[in-house]
């Protein structure tokens, strides 16, 4: 007897060879609109056994409820913060991320912002283009030996640190905890890593525990020769806070991958001249979209045809 087909609900968009491919392995409806989401779950709710989403797109608990044959929900990505997670607990269901995938592109970009931000490559770029005789330019400051902080340092964040070592970088981090298998400083709290640090990589998971760490204090102490920079999610930075800091010398630049008010852009940010602002992208490149979308499908058996997912959330978020 053929074993009944996976019904899967993709919440998130996604390429026609990655759909193909997950295809193999379930039968796929894909809703990557609100309009289509909405649809999908109204109409057909009761049909699907697994949801594909990302953590900023999420899942909610009155989306939960009105999928009753459900038992895998998995962020592509490693960010999970938009999941009620309440509600996918209380009903049983398995939660699994992308932990791992993306890792090397976002440290990889996260270390490109760096380097972009303090060394003013947008701004020198306008000059170059203008004309600009390099003579009559300020040295932008450079960037071995700085004093690097980060703010979580997980697998990113230690894949940051790593990089910081080629630039002899001193790392020092802020964790809810101090780790025992790393050597790098540890600053109890963020504003006394703010305060050491030259540039503040931002590299936590985002959620409501997180929000707004990063703000108007925090970059007083980071001061007007620091550097902020995060690739972590846009809740994490004040972004009031931020544009004033930017406008008024409070420190002196930043690199952003992420911004609170996502998918639109960040309007109080978007005139300054001493920020870099990409559309979060940190975690994409072939190889990370790839691996992503082959750990999914390794949940997916996993869950179904297995002993359970192979990179389940914590329990304890």
């Amino acid at each position: 007897m053929s074993t009944p087909a996976i019904e899967l609900l993709v919440l998130n968009p996604m390429s026609e060879a990655h759909l193909a491919q997950i295809r193999q392995h379930c039968c796929v409806t894909y809703a990557p609109r609100p309009q289509q989401r909405a649809d999908a779950i109204a109409r057909q709710g009761a049909r699907f056994d697994a949801v594909l989403t990302i953590g900023s797109i999420g899942l909610t608990a009155a989306e939960v409820a009105q999928l009753p044959a459900l038992r895998l929900v998995c962020c592509l990505g490693a960010g999970y913060e938009g999941l009620a997670l309440d509600a996918l607990r209380a009903r049983g269901v398995a939660v699994a991320n992308g932990a791992g995938t993306n890792d090397t592109s976002v440290a990889d970009h996260a270390f490109g912002l760096i380097l972009a931000a303090m060394r003013g490559f947008r701004e020198l770029d306008r000059q170059a283009r203008a004309g600009v005789d390099r003579y009559t330019l300020a040295h932008p400051p450079g960037v071995s030996g700085k004093k690097l902080g980060i703010l979580g340092l997980g697998h990113i964040g230690m894949k940051i640190a790593h990089r910081a070592a080629a630039f002899d970088m001193p790392v020092g981090y802020h964790n809810r905890r101090e780790r025992a298998d790393v050597a790098h400083r540890y600053f109890a709290s963020l504003l006394e890593l703010a305060a050491w640090a030259d540039v503040l990589v931002c590299a936590t998971p985002g959620g409501a525990a997180s929000r707004h760490l990063v703000d108007a204090p925090v970059l007083a102490a980071l001061g007007p020769r620091g550097y902020l920079v995060n690739i972590a999610r846009g809740s994490v930075v004040d972004t009031e806070a931020l544009a004033q800091a930017l406008r008024s010398g409070g420190i002196a630049g930043a690199g952003i991958d992420v911004y609170e008010s996502e998918p639109h852009r960040p309007e109080p940010l978007i005139e300054l001249p001493n920020i870099l602002i990409t559309p979060h992208v940190a975690g994409w490149s072939p190889e990370a979209t790839q691996a992503s979308v082959d750990q999914f499908i390794a949940n997916l058996n996993g869950a179904f045809h297995g002993a359970g997912p192979v990179s389940p959330v914590p329990l304890q978020s």
